[in-house]
């Protein structure tokens, strides 16, 4: 500080001095710095002071850069832009302001953005405002996800908006008491993992397989698009077929099951839940356990990707005592309601569906209106 003040006097004093008496001043000067500058190192140490004087030396007379001898004229201009751009961030603070957006709402605007990659701000906006979240649409943007490309739905999005029109099918093998192999197929409809259909046969062929697709279909609406993997017993028969009942065929990839996923989970639950305890004596003996566990699997057993229901939706029972009601000789117990006015209507209406043989929407109307009555609490049975 007493070298800035002793450059201002100097300063002041040299208004009333003659030309030639600074003049020659100023020839001392520089003689003395060339000296110090053949002695001293070649980097010197300037304080934040050093700094202010040469740029405010600069921004008064730009000439004063010819006169530099112990530093570079692009030191002093990089000194002035720093100081400029010092001085604009200092007459740019904030004073006060908006109030800060709290931590959790930011985050929830990430997660609606991430979760939701087909919405603007405008539309995360909405549903804020309908969460009692009053914030700006310019401060959603601001704390929206940032993505490279553009918004696109995942694969399983996309999968789950095209299962009702995708069914797949397969073979597998059981053995039997005799050391015989005997061949099971199966239709599974993606939508409600619905185990559509069960056949049983000793020697698969095309024309047994095309049979089964028609006796599967006879009564339902084919599905777009079937699944199957690349199995020779598909022939041109099987193929014909599928695209006489408006099917298309889709083969998977050779060597790779995981693209028919859904049916061989199915097939190791089946081997899982029932084939593995039991010892199968023939033909008709598996048929009538597959049978019943296709009924088992569609109305009693729930499914993690269906939320905890079954293929065909299961109606909540709040009347009565639970009891335990054995599936497949015991293997499995449902629970189940006591209700007997419940169990009366449901008795009925499954020799109604009988009686119209098939599948009926009179029976399914008949079973819903059954169990939505005995649900009510006027449906306890005293």
């Amino acid at each position: 500080m007493s070298d800035l003040c002793r450059l201002i006097w100097y300063a002041l004093t040299g208004l009333f001095r003659s030309r030639a008496a600074l003049e020659a001043e100023i020839l001392v000067l520089r003689h003395q710095l060339n000296v110090l500058r053949r002695k001293s190192p070649k980097r010197l140490a300037f304080g934040n002071i050093d700094r202010l004087v040469f740029a405010a030396l600069y921004r008064v007379s730009p000439g004063v850069l010819d006169g530099l001898k112990i530093l570079k004229p692009q030191t002093v201009i990089r000194w002035h832009r720093a100081g400029f751009r010092a001085y604009w961030r200092w007459k740019s603070r904030p004073r006060g302001g908006r109030p800060k957006i709290p931590a959790d709402i930011r985050q929830l605007i990430r997660d609606m953005s991430v979760a939701n990659p087909l919405w603007g701000a405008p539309r995360i906006h909405g549903e804020l405002l309908k969460l009692g979240i009053d914030v700006g649409q310019t401060t959603v943007a601001k704390y929206m996800a940032r993505r490279r490309q553009p918004p696109s739905q995942g694969w399983k999005t996309f999968l789950r908006n095209h299962a009702d029109g995708i069914a797949s099918m397969d073979l597998f093998v059981v053995p039997t008491i005799s050391f015989r192999l005997l061949y099971g197929f199966l239709i599974l409809q993606h939508s409600r993992r619905e185990l559509l259909w069960l056949g049983v046969t000793a020697r698969p062929s095309a024309h047994w397989i095309a049979r089964q697709l028609t006796e599967a279909y006879g009564w339902q609406q084919a599905p777009p698009y079937i699944v199957r993997d690349r199995d020779c017993v598909y022939g041109a028969v099987v193929i014909q077929r599928l695209r006489a009942m408006g099917i298309r065929d889709r083969p998977i990839s050779p060597q790779s099951p995981w693209q028919n996923g859904y049916s061989e989970r199915l097939i190791g639950s089946i081997r899982r839940d029932c084939l593995d305890h039991v010892v199968v004596f023939g033909e008709r003996h598996l048929r009538h356990l597959l049978k019943s566990y296709q009924k088992y699997y569609n109305e009693a057993r729930t499914h993690l990707s269906l939320h905890k229901d079954a293929p065909i939706p299961r109606t909540i029972q709040t009347v009565g005592r639970t009891l335990a009601m054995p599936v497949l000789g015991g293997l499995h117990h449902q629970g189940t309601s006591n209700n007997i006015r419940f169990r009366r209507f449901l008795l009925l209406s499954e020799q109604f569906e009988r009686s119209c043989q098939g599948e009926s929407p009179i029976g399914d109307a008949w079973r819903t209106t059954a169990r939505s009555f005995c649900t009510t609490p006027h449906g306890v049975h005293p």
